[in-house]
This record gives C-alpha cells, structure tokens and sequence, in this order.
C-alpha cells in the first residue's frame, strides 16, 4: 500500500514572520497526520528558519529547485549539497514554472534528478502537458518523453527513491483543474510506464490548481497517492483540509 503525500510548494513567497504564522496555524490544523506525509517547499533563503521551527513536528522539509552541478564557482545557483546539509528532504525538479519560464531541457531534469539522489535527497520529478499539447492529443506522447529521459538515466535502486508529480500546464495557478478521470487517465499510464522499471510503487502526486473542495475526489483515484500543492498551501486551514483528505 502506498503511503500518502502532500508536498506544499510556496514559490515565490513568504517572510520569516508570514512563515512562522503559517506554520504555526498548520500544527494547529493538523497536529499529528497519522497516514500521509506532509511536507513544505519555502524559498531557499528560508530553508534554514523553516527547518528550525519545522522541529517538534512530523513535517519534512522540502527545496523548490537544485542545481545540475557540483559545488563550483557558479554564480547564483544551490548544490544539492547545500539542500542536504541545511536538512532538506526533499526538492522539486522540473517543474513547469522552470520548464517554461527558465527553458528547463528534460535533459536538465533528468541531470538535477540524478545530483539530487547522489546527495540523499528524495527528487519530486514533475511533468505535464500544455494546452496546446492536450488539445492536440499529445498528452500521453509528452508524458512518456518527460519521464523516460530521467528514468534511463537511473538505476532500479535510484527510482525506488524518486516521486513523480503530474501537473498539467495548463491546471498551474489557473483555476482550472484536471477533473479526477482525467488525472487518473495520466497517472495510470505513469504507473503502467514505471512498471517498465520495476518501480511501480513510486508514489505519484497531482498537481494543478487542488483545493479543500476538489483534494478527495482527486485521492480517492486509484493511482493518486496526494499532491503537489501551490496557492493552497499557503493558507493553513486550506492546507490542512487538503492533507486530512489525503488521509
């Protein structure tokens, strides 16, 4: 049986005192998830104030993005390294802001996935569809090219420890969502592509727009093991609604 997670992706926001009153609201919220992991992606320069109040708590702590390479004289970038030592569970790579505001490569993805693991770090692959791609029906043909760049890069082992995200584009900060028979339709053929690898047991999240209202019918699929979380998640009762549903 796969365990549940729910990942809250903040991007570009927050400061000490809003992460703190967050938080704080949180634990209240949600004490003591008992069957879903519940875990929180601040921007980097937060990382380390999270992770200190993040003590006491069964929340993980997760970065938003990773550089490709080692520690070196790169200007602006975070090593997987740095992720580690400020005590990051996990990170998200590939996702859809950086395929298509930073032109993020798969081959990139796949690059950040591989340093991710090397470091110990729990790589959150994202990949999904625009909408021009869906529209032409292309979705599955995108899909399959996202994931098999990052899964003939790694090992067995490697993919055992990797989540995989799907997030239609087109669902990203819009409103709009994937309805549960079109998430399901994607993450099935995901989950029939990590069978290829022997990793069926992959969790793998839905990401797109999920709220309070829509978050159960979404993990009630049967290949829906949680979500990836944006605007949501920075709102604690939200959040907290989102995560009891996964439970």
């Amino acid at each position: 049986m796969r365990r549940k997670l729910v990942v809250g992706n903040w991007k570009m926001h927050g400061s000490r005192a809003e992460n703190a009153k967050l938080l704080s609201e949180l634990w209240r919220a949600l004490p003591a998830p008992q069957h879903v992991d519940v875990a929180v992606c601040p921007p980097f320069v937060y990382l380390t104030t999270v992770r200190e109040q993040l003590i006491g708590s069964a929340f993980k702590l997760g970065a938003q993005n990773v550089s490709a390479a080692d520690p070196g004289a790169i200007t602006g970038e975070v090593a997987a390294t740095m992720l580690s030592d400020c005590g990051c569970d996990f990170v998200i790579v590939g996702h859809s802001e950086r395929r298509q505001l930073f032109g993020e490569s798969d081959e990139q993805v796949a690059q950040k996935t591989a340093i991710a693991l090397r470091y110990g770090l729990m790589p959150i692959v994202c990949v999904g569809e625009t909408l021009t791609e869906r529209e032409a029906g292309k979705t599955l043909d995108v899909i399959a090219r996202q994931l098999d760049a990052v899964f003939t890069s790694l090992s067995t082992a490697e993919l055992h420890r990797i989540v995989v995200a799907y997030e239609p584009v087109w669902a990203i900060g819009t409103g709009r969502t994937a309805t549960p028979e079109q998430a399901q339709e994607v993450h099935a053929f995901i989950r029939q592509r990590l069978l290829r690898y022997d990793a069926a047991q992959v969790q793998i999240l839905y990401g797109g727009s999920v709220k309070a209202g829509n978050a159960q019918a979404l993990f009630a699929q049967i290949d829906i093991d949680g979500g990836l979380i944006g605007g949501a998640s920075l709102n604690a009762e939200e959040f907290a609604a989102i995560c009891k549903a996964a439970e």
